[in-house]
């Protein structure tokens, strides 16, 4: 647990510390002549880092089920501690996105190898509330990012490439796994049953049903099950709710904070960062709340109220206020709900599948909405560099969340209290 939640709290900040550093690194690294359209090309980078973490999340979720859970979240924070860091030297623009897509493989990689190996070693009555409390580590680590920036932005104009230099510290967290953190059982007991399979499938010109579904290609097996892939289907339509709600709206909110706060006379970038503060504040509280309510009231209920507060605040917040002190306020409320329900993966996804595929398929759901949701970022700067409004861009995109409403009831049975599938 310790182990997971230290690298995924590494993957909040890095995340959120682009997004902080965007407009001062966007306008150094922008051609001047494109600086009118400096919303189109953050966006273009926010998808470049979502790309990235599609391709890691699903290719290493795959990898998780072969090597093993501990290998793969080793190698995933070890790689884009070392892009991280690169990211601190880009000359350019180009090479920044392709900083940022390569960071991106490797924050991908890390969420189903430590998500799987939390959810395999916790007891079922308990399950929610680890999951929730790992979950809570991406949002510490957007508070990380927030209080990093308040101090290390006032360093000049470079301030913004030092956020992305202590992105590189979670390599020294590599030791600690590798002499502290044991393999999941359930993983190895897979991983013999996969061995067994395979040997008394020699000679054989046929096998037992399950020994042939244990050496199937995880993907395959997956993705060739009809009611697996029915699943698959319906839960890659809530993530997609959450991940475009997220990457399309919430991202911008720290930069429309900093314009409410321009137009009444008050410092842009000090409120941006406040605004960031408390509004990772609610994300903790949104990650961890939603682990202990899906343990006592059910999984897919606590989904479903998180989706509504997502939808309800996100409006609200573009709609309605105009107040730099309530932007404070509202923003923490929206961010317990657009961040906080991302819990529902962590929590809901490892139930669903068995541990031979567990990997891969939770990586699946988790990670390729991201191909899609790429578009997101891009679709919204393009809107908000044509509109000259982020307000009517986010309100617009705020009805996604509606799509993870009516997916919800039907994407799978309620796990709560139930053991994970062997």
């Amino acid at each position: 647990m310790l182990s997971a939640w230290i690298g995924w709290m590494f993957d909040g900040y890095e995340n959120y510390a682009f997004v902080l550093v965007m407009p001062i690194a966007m306008r150094q690294l922008v051609p001047p002549d494109q600086i009118d359209r400096v919303a189109l090309y953050s966006g273009a980078v926010l998808a470049a880092t979502l790309v990235g973490w599609a391709t890691g999340g699903v290719i290493f979720g795959i990898v998780s089920d072969y090597l093993g859970r501990k290998r793969v979240l080793m190698l995933s924070i070890l790689w884009y501690s070392v892009f991280s860091g690169l990211t601190f030297f880009a000359p350019s623009y180009q090479i920044l996105m392709l900083c940022r897509f390569l960071t991106g493989l490797g924050l991908g990689a890390e969420w189903g190898a430590g998500t799987a190996i939390v959810a395999e070693l916790w007891p079922a009555t308990h399950r929610g509330r680890a999951a929730g409390i790992l979950q809570s580590a991406f949002g510490a680590g957007f508070f990380v990012a927030s209080v990093a920036w308040y101090f290390v932005g006032r360093s000049g104009p470079e301030s913004w490439r030092y956020m992305f230099l202590i992105g590189a510290l979670p390599a020294l967290l590599l030791l600690y796994i590798q002499r502290e953190v044991e393999e999941s059982p359930m993983w190895l007991e897979v991983r013999e049953r996969r061995r067994q399979a395979k040997a008394h499938a020699t000679g054989r010109a046929t096998a037992i049903v399950e020994d042939r579904k244990v050496v199937q290609f995880t993907l395959t097996y997956v993705m060739s099950d009809p009611p697996l892939r029915r699943r698959i289907a319906l839960l890659l339509l809530m993530s997609l709710s959450t991940v475009i709600g997220w990457w399309s709206i919430s991202t911008w909110i720290p930069l429309y904070a900093g314009q409410l706060a321009a137009a009444v006379g008050q410092d842009a970038q000090r409120t941006a960062s406040l605004t960031g503060v408390t509004y990772n504040i609610g994300t903790v509280a949104g990650y961890i709340v939603f682990g202990a309510v899906a343990d006592h009231w059910g999984r897919k209920p606590t989904i479903g109220l998180y989706y509504i507060g997502a939808f309800v605040m996100s409006i609200g917040l573009f709609l309605f206020v105009k107040s730099p002190s309530v932007m404070l306020l509202v923003a923490g409320i929206n961010g317990f709900f657009t961040l906080g329900q991302f819990s529902w993966m962590s929590v809901y996804l490892p139930e669903l599948f068995p541990t031979a595929v567990r990997g891969t398929a939770i990586s699946l759901v988790f990670n390729a909405s991201r191909f899609v949701a790429a578009l997101g970022p891009l679709f919204a700067g393009y809107l908000i560099a044509t509109t000259g409004s982020i307000t009517q861009t986010a309100v617009a995109m705020s009805f996604i969340y509606v799509v993870g409403m009516v997916a919800t009831p039907i994407a799978g049975p309620e796990t709560r209290g139930r053991p994970l599938p062997a």
